[in-house]
């Protein structure tokens, strides 16, 4: 009886510990409620698209209102003169619309965010975690532009200190996006005529009133080109600045995955909605930018700085004087179109951000407090860079962001409209953690490297003219790289294994940790549960360690440290070269960072500084980030240190608890040997 009671004792324990992960999962109420949540995290399911696409390609384009663009198209021209401006912005808004046009289409169709689509698209279901901080970067510099454009307004109309408009300008969207598209869509809606009526009218009224002004329009010098003439040189520049546009299409289609499904009868009208709310964004944001130089004219017309010229609200303000003799209501009508503006494309950078690191922290953390808890951490980042100043530095900072944000969409891009036509890469759109690979090298390394040489063009190691061109080289790099990486990889990098969810036949299934129901789309077959799991399920699960895709290909962090190992004749084990190789990667990303930020930092205060403390300042700021940076690495080797150690702890515990299998095994049959034989 004793044997028996320790036998039933270790199967209860053994039990226990088998089970841990079998119990329900609870989530709080805002990621139950899907009416807050919006399936951040997941595939879009259609039973919750019951919007018409009229409606989603309203809300889609509801965001082109952002003023930035009118900032952007002005800055251009008033520094590298119209010519150049005008060519520029038309060139990266051609770039901007094809690239845009697979993306839109994949997401419509397949009702999935930015995020998902890069996880299929060539990333992997890590590989796409650096992408989300990017998508996620540009939401919260554009909430922070688009904010401070709006508390400009509130300081000249009704005097309040910037930094309590940005304050303001901050928290009226949080409660706007606390339902996010149930309620934005209402917003885009009611908002969209006002809007469009107020920004037509003062082009109208100048037209009409003041024709002479097309020529201070297109007579612009520029201050750094010093010409109104058309240059090469500063062209590069300028399309790089309007490049840095190209992450737009992310918040489009984190509208476009609410398309109702694409049927016969609805074809036309889903085709329509998906090319004018998806890639058509562009051509209402290339009018607004060539818009923001004819506004900046008028503003120069009328006796204003530079300065002024390419400030939104100066900018409407002398239009709407066109149309009231009355200065004050014309600022009254100016301040009340740049906060409608404003608040329309606000809601939608929240929103977007809300997404965007929600994808982020699920997969470094394991973890989902909810898509509002995101919303409030993102509008947070974007109000401490308005107090820092970013609006002065807009030019630079779009500048160097575009060289990323072009390398990751033109990866994406060349996977879809180039690797699947050509069959480098499978016909599907898999998204789900449990069929892909941690890292795919098509996507990830053809962003990587195009990224890393633009940069570097960008910072003028490479001579002026590869500088003024590094969004260029950026495109074309990744765009090039990708079929090539795929082709050499046989695409095998894409599909970790089989889907026997989607050949099911079924519609719908539950899910085994959650017992929620869901559509079949946004399930997947977990081995450890030996049952169906939703996509969300399996992505929060930490202690599966990807149990499921032992089986597949080597990994492309074991080839590495291979290779590592035989650049040293094989004298280090690979144990030792997978911990340089991590090392590596991680220091390397914290310099990078370190370095960016170094960069950031003097290129915001470089003009506040005079020559002779110029290079001072230079070399302390460089000293500071190279202290920094070595800090950094030695908590980066640290924490790898952390996180082996944990590895190995999990190891041990795996290896007693099959000891502790084996063992009650045999002394059930050795007991019921023993009753055998009694």
């Amino acid at each position: 009886m004793r044997l028996k009671l320790d036998i039933l004792i270790q199967i209860r324990k053994n039990d226990t510990m088998k089970n841990i992960e079998n119990n329900t999962r609870e989530y709080n109420k805002l990621v139950a409620d899907e009416s807050i949540e919006d399936y951040s995290l997941r595939y879009t399911p259609k039973s919750f698209r019951k919007w018409s696409e009229f409606i989603i390609a309203n809300t889609a384009m509801g965001s082109i209102s952002f003023l930035a663009l009118e900032a952007i198209g002005a800055s251009i021209a008033l520094h590298y003169g119209f010519y150049t401006a005008f060519w520029a912005i038309f060139t990266a808004s051609l770039i901007i619309f094809i690239t845009a046009i697979p993306i839109s289409y994949y997401a419509a169709k397949y009702n999935i965010d930015i995020d998902l689509i890069t996880r299929s698209a060539g990333f992997g279901y890590v590989g796409s975690t650096f992408t989300s901080l990017i998508y996620a970067s540009f939401t919260f510099i554009f909430f922070a532009l688009e904010a401070a454009i709006m508390a400009q307004a509130l300081e000249v109309y009704f005097g309040l200190p910037l930094a309590w408009g940005y304050l303001l300008s901050s928290i009226i969207i949080i409660p706007l996006v606390f339902y996010g598209i149930t309620f934005i869509n209402k917003l885009q809606l009611y908002t969209q005529p006002i809007w469009i009526t107020m920004m037509l009218a003062p082009f109208i009224a100048v037209v009409l009133k003041e024709p002479e002004a097309f020529n201070v329009f297109t007579s612009f010098s520029g201050s750094i080109s010093g010409s109104n003439e058309f240059s090469w040189h500063y062209f590069g520049f300028a399309v790089g600045i309007s490049l840095a546009l190209i992450a737009q299409i992310g918040e489009q289609i984190d509208y476009l995955r609410f398309m109702p499904p694409l049927k016969k009868e609805n074809r036309v009208k889903w085709w329509v909605s998906m090319l004018v709310a998806g890639p058509g964004w562009i051509i209402l944001g290339f009018l607004k930018q060539i818009g923001g130089i004819f506004l900046a004219a008028i503003v120069i017309f009328a006796g204003l700085s530079v300065y002024d010229a390419k400030t939104p609200i100066q900018m409407y303000n002398i239009g709407y004087q066109y149309i009231f003799d009355n200065q004050g209501i014309a600022l009254a009508a100016a301040t009340i179109f740049v906060i409608i503006s404003q608040i329309k494309i606000n809601v939608t950078n929240a929103y977007a951000g809300s997404l965007a690191w929600s994808n982020f922290f699920s997969r470094i953390t394991h973890s989902h407090p909810g898509r509002v808890v995101w919303m409030i951490f993102n509008i947070t980042i974007a109000l401490l860079l308005m107090e820092l100043g970013l609006f002065d530095v807009l030019e630079k900072i779009l500048g160097l962001y575009s060289n990323v944000a072009i390398a990751w969409i033109g990866a994406i891009f060349a996977d879809l409209a180039i690797n699947k036509p050509l069959g480098l890469s499978p016909k599907i759109v898999e998204f789900k953690r449990a069929y892909l690979y941690k890292v795919n090298p098509v996507g990830v390394g053809s962003m990587l490297v195009a990224s890393i040489v633009s940069v570097l063009s960008f910072m003028g190691l490479f001579g002026p003219m590869a500088q003024s061109y590094s969004s260029i080289i950026a495109l074309f790099i990744a765009i090039i790289l990708s079929p090539i990486i795929a082709y050499a990889t046989d695409g095998k990098y894409y599909i970790a294994r089989e889907n026997p969810c989607a050949k099911s036949g079924k519609t719908h299934a539950t899910c085994r940790t959650c017992n929620h129901d869901y559509e079949i789309e946004d399930m997947a077959y977990c081995p450890l549960h030996d049952a169906n799991i939703c996509s969300l399920c399996c992505s929060l699960d930490s202690l599966c360690h990807d149990s499921c895709k032992i089986d597949t290909h080597e990994s492309i962090r074991d080839k590495v440290a291979k290779i590592i190992s035989s650049l040293f004749a094989h004298k280090i084990s690979q144990k030792l070269s997978l911990r340089i190789f991590d090392f590596t990667i991680v220091t390397g990303v914290l310099f990078f960072l370190v370095g960016t930020i170094g960069w950031m930092t003097l290129s915001m205060q470089a003009d506040n500084i005079s020559d002779e403390y110029k290079k001072l300042f230079q070399d302390m700021v460089l000293n500071i980030s190279i202290v920094i940076g070595i800090l950094m690495s030695v908590i980066a080797w640290w924490i790898l240190l952390l996180q082996e150690s944990r590895k190995r702890a999990e190891v041990l515990l795996e290896e007693q608890n099959e000891n502790l299998e084996n063992e009650i095994s045999i002394r059930l049959k050795a007991e019921e040997k023993a009753e055998e034989a009694t």
